[in-house]
């Protein structure tokens, strides 16, 4: 109970001083707007609380409510609208793709042609945030685990924690190969895939020691052929500054990077 009414006090005394400096500054806090200790908020569209966020109820029943597009702005309106919200859909890229196709083409506002596959990409993508998903907060105190996989035509990673036993997903990220990465060997789309969450998630990982778990030992290869050409020289370099221990997972237990990798 004291260590209870420190921690109160100390929080007491913070808001104080912020109250003190908006006041010196000539700056005055409404209090209809203002909440404290509350569990859970609201913050550039999402709701965070208790360790994890989720989209915001409004900004779900925008997407719930939108029109079927009949044109490319209004597509890329609603790609805009979802696309902020990609971390949270696993295999994302996959799904939208039918919409991003339907923009192709040097008339920006032209009518589309709304096919069954568009119909699809378009309800699902509605469907995967109406269903609540959540992310949780990272904990920089406990270990990190990347995810990585690669199919013929694509990348997918899934940055997550076990807390518990239990598997807790940070972020999902994939993306598709370019016509020249769909020409590399099994080995080396690992390679990419493992590379790319790297990159893309340095600002979790760096100075952090963590786990990679993919169902190839790619690094080995590296290690192996790292002095064969210069791509490979550029990933070994690449992957130096980091503090990783591979862990091999099999295809059957890979489940939630091996299926954002096959985009297709």
């Amino acid at each position: 109970m004291i260590a209870f009414d420190k921690f109160l006090s100390n929080h007491v005394k913070h808001i104080d001083l912020v109250l003190g400096r908006l006041s010196k500054a000539g700056l005055k806090v409404k209090p209809s707007k203002c909440k404290f200790a509350q569990e859970e908020v609201l913050f550039l569209g999402h709701k965070i609380g208790s360790g994890s966020r989720s989209p915001s109820d409004l900004k779900i029943k925008a997407i719930a409510d939108f029109p079927r597009p009949t044109t490319k702005t209004q597509v890329r309106s609603f790609l805009g609208l979802v696309g902020y919200y990609a971390h949270y859909i696993p295999n994302y890229s996959a799904i939208a793709s039918p919409l991003t196709d339907a923009l192709k083409g040097k008339v920006k506002k032209e009518k589309i042609t709304w096919n069954e596959e568009c119909e699809k990409a378009f309800q699902e993508l509605k469907a995967k945030l109406v269903s609540q998903p959540i992310l949780f907060a990272p904990d920089f105190a406990k270990e990190f685990i990347l995810q990585t996989d690669a199919s013929e035509v694509g990348a997918g990673v899934v940055l997550s924690q076990r807390i518990e036993g239990e598997e807790h997903p940070i972020v999902y990220l994939s993306k598709k190969f370019s016509n020249a990465e769909r020409n590399y060997s099994t080995v080396e789309r690992e390679l990419a895939a493992i590379i790319f969450g790297l990159k893309r998630l340095k600002h979790y990982l760096d100075g952090q020691k963590f786990v990679i778990e993919t169902d190839h030992n790619p690094l080995r290869y590296l290690n192996k052929m790292g002095n064969t050409n210069p791509r490979l020289q550029r990933w070994a370099l690449s992957v130096q500054p980091f503090n990783f221990e591979i862990r091999h997972k099999p295809g059957r237990l890979h489940g939630n990077a091996d299926g954002l990798s096959r985009l297709e």
